[in-house]
């Protein structure tokens, strides 16, 4: 079985956008202060693409985004986000949340 690195890439944004969601809490977080949290480990990730996760996540009912007239996004995680990135709930596919203590 061959890895898809677009796959990963994917899932791995997004578990990153949840935690960065997390650890904003309550106030929430910025869209551009995410892009630069994942730029850390994907230097070349674009506002498209964290904007495409995000909405993604959205859609999982896991964020909450607010969208305001300037297309500035201000993302916060939602009770069912809270729970995924607290390991009290099963992950769900598409998020590649690393294993407990791993």
């Amino acid at each position: 079985m061959s890895i898809d690195p677009a796959r990963v890439r994917r899932e791995d944004i997004r578990w990153y956008l949840l935690v960065a969601a997390n650890v904003s809490r309550p106030q929430g977080s910025y869209l551009e202060s995410m892009l630069a949290i994942v730029r850390s480990v994907y230097a070349d990730a674009s506002e498209l693409e964290i904007k495409r996760e995000l909405d993604y996540l959205e859609e999982r009912e896991l964020v909450k985004i607010e969208r305001d007239g300037m297309d500035r996004w201000f993302v916060q995680l939602t009770r069912h986000g809270i729970d995924l990135v607290e390991y009290t709930t099963p992950v769900q596919p598409g998020i590649s949340r690393p294993r407990p203590g791993g």
